[in-house]
């Protein structure tokens, strides 16, 4: 399996590293990410504006990968550069993973998750697709996290083709404390910030904010992606790129 590995805390982050070179033990993996940290990017887009790409040879060389490069613009840019221009067509990725991300994906900051992101555009070019995250406060290492997931992403690749079904495009969350090493499907709850933005002014008068707060889950109940790993299980949460509200439509069509 050709596997593709990119992620929002750049190419030097930790978690991306345990990832490849575990995936490099069974798989033949490329890896393109960006250059530096690009958290909270979530789907965005470089227009118009060249981005720089360095290949990686050490890196690749390190983490038993075929090749990597490191990608002067967001995780987007990365995943999406990669298969439309540095990806050899006679050697198509099967399988594209983010991650893993230094910190939960759950809930509604999937809409702002460049980890996410990545694995988004991935699914949109029609190959299966997974973000990977571990909690900020793990007690455990990222290998042990990538020894997991690698297993369970091979067995869901294993039935897609056995059952010839659609590209996959899930959200997978490590607990902080893992009570359990099974795989639950878990809904996306429901997460908001209070206080989320703090002042600063500076001597000279200028206004500063910085995006921080305490964090407020509204829907948090059974089979939420957040009452799962507060349980210290491992949250799967299918996804899809279709914002179409088809209830709506529905309702129009009735009336």
């Amino acid at each position: 399996m050709r596997i593709l590995i990119s992620n929002d805390d750049g190419i030097e982050s930790e978690g991306l590293r345990a990832l490849a070179a575990e995936c490099a033990k069974e798989h033949e993996v490329y890896i393109a990410a960006p250059w530096h940290e690009q958290s909270g990017m979530a789907h965005a887009l470089n227009v118009r504006r060249p981005i720089e790409v360095e290949e990686m040879p050490g890196v690749a060389l390190e983490l038993g990968a075929v090749a990597a490069w490191r990608i002067a613009g967001t995780p987007t840019d990365s995943v999406k550069l990669f298969l439309e221009a540095l990806m050899d067509p006679n050697r198509p990725i099967d399988l594209v993973l983010s991650g893993i991300n230094r910190g939960a994906n759950l809930a509604t900051d999937v809409l702002y998750s460049g980890t996410v992101g990545a694995a988004m555009e991935g699914y949109l070019h029609d190959m299966s697709a997974a973000a990977v995250s571990l909690d900020i406060d793990a007690e455990y290492p990222y290998e042990l996290a990538a020894e997991l997931v690698r297993p369970f992403l091979e067995e869901e690749m294993e039935r897609r083709r056995v059952e010839k079904d659609a590209p996959f495009f899930l959200n997978v969350n490590f607990p902080a404390r893992l009570a359990s090493t099974e795989f639950a499907v878990s809904r996306l709850g429901r997460r908001d910030y209070e206080n989320a933005f703090q002042q600063e002014v500076k001597e000279d008068g200028r206004i500063f904010y910085t995006v921080a707060g305490k964090i407020l889950d509204s829907d948090n109940g059974p089979h939420t992606d957040l009452y799962t790993v507060d349980q210290g299980g491992i949250s799967v949460t299918p996804l899809h790129a279709d914002l179409t509200d088809y209830a709506a439509i529905e309702e129009s069509r009735g009336k």
